[in-house]
């Protein structure tokens, strides 16, 4: 059995913990506690402080470890405990949100310093009618050309697996070079 780690992460109240509860084959592991401002709480009444954890099963041979960052930069020291051996991650991204895209930018460039493999950014929540479309995400982010802006619904399992295949396929093209 080969293991692949990779890595969810992205700002506040992205989508991270749900993307991988909607996906993983077994009862993840959070780290979530009540969030503690009146800002933070208008979005979400929780956060994660460590780390989320889930597992899926490509196939007999293959698996997927996933681990969630905390989306608070004040928790920002996990990321690059979280990213050691990671083979690619996901970023996430409230697309129906753009005041958060500076963090977002930030994030991506404190990960492109810790960690140079592949990755993927999830234009989440792709289902709500404010949704701003992945082209758009790409724009106002500076994501290069060669990195796929994916739309995302991170409570669809079927959109999900879209993302992580894309990534999969990504790391596949890395490992063959």
């Amino acid at each position: 059995m080969q293991i692949v780690k990779i890595v969810i992460t992205g700002g506040y109240a992205a989508g991270k913990t749900r993307f991988i509860r909607t996906i993983s084959d077994i009862e993840p592991v959070s780290t979530d506690y009540a969030v503690t401002t009146e800002e933070e709480r208008a979005l979400k009444h929780e956060t994660t402080v460590a780390l989320d954890f889930g597992v899926i099963a490509i196939n007999e041979r293959l698996s997927l470890y996933l681990f969630g960052t905390p989306g608070q930069e004040r928790f920002d020291f996990m990321w690059e405990h979280l990213a050691f051996g990671a083979l690619g991650y996901v970023v996430m991204v409230d697309s129906c949100r753009p005041a958060h895209f500076v963090e977002t930018q930030r994030l991506m460039d404190r990960f492109a310093s810790i960690t140079d493999v592949p990755f993927v950014v999830a234009a989440n929540k792709q289902d709500d009618e404010t949704a701003l479309p992945p082209a758009y995400v790409r724009r106002r982010l500076g994501v290069p050309a060669e990195v796929p802006v994916l739309p995302c619904v991170a409570s669809d399992r079927s959109s999900v697996k879209r993302v992580l295949l894309s990534l999969l396929q990504l790391i596949a093209e890395r490992v063959q070079d």
